[in-house]
């Protein structure tokens, strides 16, 4: 039905089908249909919050009608990743939302997203339903909060990764002290594992500092006021004793350290922060190529969204067969294509061997060695995912007003990480010249590689009387 022709192709993912062409081509077809229709979603939250998308589909008549519901499927799916919400109201085409309604249920083929939006996130059932234009809520001028930058005094700053936890000690805004230390958190079924793990670092942290002032950190999931609402790094605990031990566990870190101001985000809007500081400008998308794909913002006028910018599963390949995620169980999602288990899926395709018990941490070491001397499968394993990249940056421009756009993480290191941005920078120059001359990709440099992101966590929390 439609024709998308990528100027660029990934070596080793060659009928890659890139969301930003497809709904170009899209587009391009509903400009030229006559009957072509408004079409809005609204999100809503709980706290009567709501986001507000508008486009256009084709004339339910036309000869292509058929990709009207692949459009808005994954225009949903991207929204709902992205912005959240629990509640949601599609008006000006009703056979849509019946499909939707459908597809996102916990018997329909987005049962994951029915289940994670509505009881895990929100605390109730994901709705789908019709709506007039008139009846929509608005867009929430809410949107964004005011969150971090604060540099002042003794603090710590810290990162919960899959593979590792990294600190640092800062005093005024100067980094003293800074580590990374191994650890397993993804399949530890005792909390105290996690609780442990954590205590541990901010202690090494302390160790070099007159005094603790502040604590700030990011890891991978949702954070709602220091709770935790959802994240990966625990999804080996139960579901009782999550409730029990995990939910509220930095408030009892924040009890440990005697009630010091103490806040935590999400990894990837501490990644954006970390990006708008060491730019000194504001609209910057960061993304984090670590063993998920992290995802956060910071506006143009400087602030952390309220969304959940969980790009890992907002989809960024449309064919059919992409890559299934074994979490979520969607194809075509970021998490496939931007992140350790990214690497090892195109290292098997570039003809490595790997034992199945080999983790994705060390797959990525053995190809990133085979990079620096020289190995073509390793280049092509980069070419693959920066060219996945450069579209992938295209489609989030639809959803984002961007000027940078900072890209990091361990897949990021060497020479590979390299070859990705100047892969994806080939894309944008080729088939999105405006975009090109507008966004700017961007590589930390090694001071802000190593610190940039433990400064930011360390800025979150204002000390009293600031």
């Amino acid at each position: 039905m439609l024709r998308v022709q990528p100027s660029l192709r990934p070596p080793l993912d060659p009928d890659f089908l890139p969301a930003s062409l497809w709904n170009r081509a899209y587009r391009d077809l509903v400009a030229a249909d006559p009957g072509a229709r408004r079409l809005a979603l609204a999100l809503a939250h709980p706290d009567g919050t709501a986001s507000l998308h508008q486009s256009r589909v084709l004339a339910a008549d036309h000869p292509s009608a058929a990709a009207n519901l692949r459009y808005v499927e994954r225009l949903l799916k991207f929204l709902l990743w992205q912005k959240g919400g629990c509640r949601v109201q599609l008006a000006g085409a009703d056979e849509l939302a019946v499909h939707l309604a459908r597809i996102y249920s916990p018997a329909g083929e987005r049962a994951f997203d029915h289940e994670f939006m509505g009881a895990k996130v929100y605390g109730r059932p994901l709705e789908i339903e019709r709506a007039d234009f008139h009846g929509l809520p608005g867009e929430s001028s809410a949107t964004g909060v005011a969150i971090g930058r604060h540099l002042d005094g003794c603090r710590i700053g810290f990162d919960l990764g899959g593979s590792d936890r990294k600190s640092a000690a800062v005093i005024d805004g100067r980094v003293v002290f800074a580590e990374e230390v191994a650890w397993n958190p993804y399949f530890q079924a005792d909390p105290a594992y996690h609780l442990a793990g954590i205590h541990d670092t901010l202690q090494r942290a302390a160790a070099h500092l007159p005094r603790v002032d502040a604590i700030g950190g990011s890891a991978a999931g949702i954070y709602v006021g220091n709770e935790v609402r959802v994240a990966s790094l625990f999804r080996g605990v139960p579901t009782e004793l999550f409730e029990q031990h995990v939910r509220r566990m930095f408030f009892t870190l924040q009890e440990r350290w005697g009630g010091v101001p103490f806040v935590v985000a999400n990894d990837g809007e501490v990644t954006a922060l970390a990006g708008s500081m060491a730019l000194g400008d504001n609209a910057v998308l960061g993304i984090s190529m670590g063993t998920s794909q992290a995802g956060g913002y910071v506006t143009p006028a400087g602030d952390i969204t309220l969304w959940l910018n969980e790009l890992a599963f907002a989809p960024i390949d449309f064919r059919p067969d992409a890559p299934r995620d074994e979490w979520s169980g969607d194809r075509g999602c970021g998490v496939q294509y931007f992140s350790q288990q990214g690497v090892a899926r195109l290292a098997a395709r570039a003809g490595w061997t790997f034992p199945d018990s080999m983790p994705a941490a060390e797959r990525l070491a053995a190809v990133q060695q085979a990079m620096v001397s020289g190995d073509p499968r390793a280049s092509a394993i980069y070419d693959s995912i920066g060219i996945c990249l450069g579209y992938a940056v295209a489609h989030y421009a639809d959803f984002y007003t961007l000027r940078h756009v900072l890209v990091l993480g361990r897949v990021m290191s060497g020479p590979g990480g390299r070859r990705i941005m100047a892969r994806a920078a080939d894309v944008l120059r080729t088939d999105f010249a405006p975009l090109a001359a507008r966004i700017r990709l961007h590589v930390p440099d090694e001071r802000d590689r190593r610190h940039g992101q433990a400064i930011a966590a360390a800025s979150l929390p204002v000390l009293p009387g600031s």
